[in-house]
């Protein structure tokens, strides 16, 4: 049985695909204690067709399993399907669209190890300049809302990027690794939220039971921004994702609070959109 299952989610991902592979080929030793899960969310480009080719520079086909999905369901349902299929200790969820820059994955499991109320473990993620991205944080109240609306969260470190191991309240799912019993404790990502916020609310079911999250800089990936969805419909579902966290996990105030903030924030950018002539920016936030 491997130690650790890589489950990952592809939707027209034939550009960058074969890099996150064979990075995960060349950067970790043990490769014999890992096994890699992919599930498409019926792709247009051909990835499967790239993950398969027998000339792709990628690792050896046998520990690839391919899960084809007949429609996009989704970041969150997409990884549950995946875990199901998974058989390691731990699952390792990255999106499609990074390589690992440093460090050894394994090094990730032995936070569980020194940690023993550890239940997630997030890694550094880089932007392609080398900048770090603001991968962990605070769960989302009505002030970190705020926050977010201004653009001040991450000055304010409602979202940060620890230079040493911390505890945090959430890291990203676009690189978080999880105990799979504690995964199917808590039934898996919930499905409601498409894609965005639904590692926050892992992070938080998890704490609610007792275990903690921690961040990790000692492993990093480069991680290529909204290069599988396009901006518009990730502001969309990230405006839509805040929305639900907020209902599910915080007092009637604190949302009713939040939704007010970023309606007035949408409609704001509605009509300036208007104003400037800016259909992009108009027809998007209509949309949240």
């Amino acid at each position: 049985m491997p130690k650790i299952s890589f489950v990952i989610v592809t939707y027209n991902s034939a550009g960058f695909i074969s890099k996150l592979l064979k990075s995960i080929a060349e950067f970790h030793n043990n490769l014999s204690e890992i096994e890699i899960v992919i599930v498409d969310n019926s792709s247009t480009d051909g990835t499967v067709d790239k993950i398969l080719n027998p000339k792709s520079e990628t690792l050896n086909k046998s520990k690839i399993t391919i899960i084809q999905n007949k429609e996009n369901v989704g970041f969150a349902k997409g990884i549950n399907i995946g875990a199901k299929k998974a058989s390691g200790e731990f699952l390792l969820f990255i999106n499609p669209d990074a390589v690992f820059e440093d460090g050894d994955i394994f090094e990730m499991t032995k936070v569980f190890e020194s940690k023993i109320d550890a239940g997630l473990v997030g890694g550094k993620l880089l932007k392609e300049n080398g900048e770090a991205e603001k991968s962990a944080g605070r769960f989302f109240g009505f002030p970190e809302t705020l926050l977010l609306a201004f653009g001040l969260d991450e000055a304010f470190g409602a979202r940060t990027s620890p230079e040493e191991l911390s505890k945090v309240d959430f890291v990203s799912g676009g690189f978080m690794m999880v105990k799979k019993d504690l995964f199917e404790r808590l039934g898996g990502f919930d499905e409601n939220f498409f894609m965005y916020v639904e590692d926050m609310d892992l992070c938080r079911r998890a704490k609610d039971l007792g275990f903690a999250t921690y961040f990790t800089p000692s492993v990093s990936l480069i991680h290529a921004s909204h290069a599988s969805s396009n901006r518009s419909f990730a502001i969309e579902n990230i405006y839509k994702g805040i929305f639900y966290y907020q209902k599910k996990h915080n007092s009637l105030l604190s949302y009713k609070l939040s939704s007010a903030v970023l309606k007035l924030k949408a409609n704001f950018l509605v009509i300036m959109g208007k104003i400037l002539n800016n259909k992009y920016l108009a027809d998007t936030y209509s949309r949240v």
